[in-house]
């Protein structure tokens, strides 16, 4: 089996490179897809093809736009999304992201420390597993794939 995860979320720390790299996931089949990483590429993308912008508002829309393109195309095509908040930012896009996902009918699950669950209480409800650590979202990955826990 093939499974396509988009992984969505919080871009200040290395979580994705933590799940593709689990061992857990060794030998399997997994097709990984994700926004943009690069904060400064992802908020100045749509200024830097279409042109410059006076004000910061609609410097952020153009950037948005296009970034929706990708989000939307990797979410629809998905198997599974994974969705991380993280701690030093609120990751608002992460929220919209889980929420398209849930829209679309999405095998969702939700990463985030305990000290955030009563602010999530509302997307954790949406999801079908939440979890606090890249390597329950390997072990998730890799029972869903090979009928296997360990």
């Amino acid at each position: 089996m093939k499974l396509k995860v988009y992984l969505s979320g919080e871009i200040h720390t290395n979580w994705r490179d933590e799940i593709k790299n689990h061992p857990s996931l060794s030998g399997l089949t997994v097709e990984f897809s994700s926004p943009v990483t690069n904060h400064q590429l992802s908020d100045d993308c749509g200024v830097a093809i279409m042109g410059e912008e006076v004000e910061k508002f609609w410097h952020d829309n153009k950037g948005a736009k296009l970034n929706s393109i990708r989000t939307k195309k990797f979410i629809e095509d998905s198997d599974v999304v994974i969705v991380r908040f993280g701690e030093k930012y609120k990751q608002w896009n992460a929220a919209f992201e889980a929420g398209y996902a849930a829209a679309m009918n999405k095998s969702l699950i939700i990463m985030h420390s305990e000290e955030n669950q009563h602010a999530l209480k509302e997307v954790d409800a949406s999801a079908n597993a939440v979890i606090q650590s890249p390597a329950q979202a390997a072990l998730i990955l890799k029972y869903i794939i090979s009928e296997k826990l360990n």
